[in-house]
């Protein structure tokens, strides 16, 4: 007995009609990475499917290209556009990336062996999407964050630091301005860093009152973000539908944040942060 092709799965909504029924053959969109999209059902659960070559997504040559990042990047892109679509239509559990099962029968064990995890998933994720909130720290913008190498040159010159050699006159005073200066500086750094803190855990807390779950995952280097600045705060919020004015009403507005300081919010979101635990990776296959 064959098993079957290599079966790509995306997403998992509930097969019953209510309240929002599972979108149609017809209705799937484009398949990104095959030939076409399909739906396997299976005990109250469908998965969302695309036949793939085995030449890429078989075990030994998937290993080889999740090293490689512009072919997982390519896959997550198909990947989002696949569950975006999906949950545009019907409540919807992604499912994580790469996830593949041989045939129809290996999908079927995929959904018997995760039922309860996404029939519970289901049920949290209803009515509800993702927002994303970030904040991000210019540090150019505060003086204070500069280092004495990066402080622009003033008239005075060589006289501000002890023992210049331009200094004709360094004396015990000079001395005692210049590491006052430098302690005042410190402080300077140390009660803005505690202001952006701040700022950062009661923005979280106060926009976590308005979600019904929130994430706070650690803050994005500015290599994988693509965003100028330092990131402080990287969260994502499940909010039901109809409580959406009310939290985009409690994003922080520009000034309401300290200088250089600025919110960057996205969303709604297929709820990716809140479901991708239904299925652990060894349910694979």
């Amino acid at each position: 007995m064959t098993p079957g092709p290599l079966l790509y799965v995306y997403a998992v909504v509930a097969s019953s009609p209510a309240p929002y029924p599972p979108p149609t053959p017809d209705e799937l969109p484009d398949a990104p990475l095959g030939a076409s999209l399909a739906l396997v059902e299976h005990r109250g659960l469908t998965a969302v499917v695309e036949p793939v070559d085995a030449g890429e997504f078989d075990e030994s040559p998937l290993r080889e290209h999740l090293e490689d990042l512009d072919w997982l990047a390519s896959v997550a892109r198909a990947h989002h556009r696949v569950v975006d679509a999906v949950g545009r239509r019907t409540t919807t559990v992604p499912i994580r990336l790469a996830t593949i099962c041989r045939g129809e029968a290996g999908v079927r064990r995929l959904l018997s062996s995760g039922h309860d995890r996404l029939r519970a998933s289901l049920e949290r994720v209803a009515g509800t999407e993702e927002w994303g909130v970030k904040l991000y720290v210019d540090d150019d913008a505060d003086p204070s964050d500069r280092t004495e190498s990066q402080r622009p040159a003033t008239s005075s010159g060589s006289a501000d630091s002890p023992g210049s050699s331009g200094s004709a006159h360094v004396d015990g005073s000079a001395g005692r301005d210049y590491l006052r200066r430098r302690l005042d500086d410190r402080r300077t750094r140390q009660d803005r860093a505690a202001r952006i803190s701040d700022t950062a855990d009661r923005v979280h807390a106060l926009l976590a009152t308005r979600a019904t779950d929130a994430v706070r995952h650690p803050p994005q280097h500015a290599r994988l973000s693509h965003t100028p600045g330092r990131n402080v705060l990287n969260t994502a919020y499940l909010v039901p539908v109809e409580g959406r004015e009310a939290f985009l009403e409690a994003v922080p507005a520009p000034d309401d944040l300290p200088d250089g300081v600025r919110v960057d919010m996205t969303g709604p979101w297929v709820p990716y942060s809140f479901a991708q635990s239904a299925l652990e990776p060894e349910a694979n296959r």
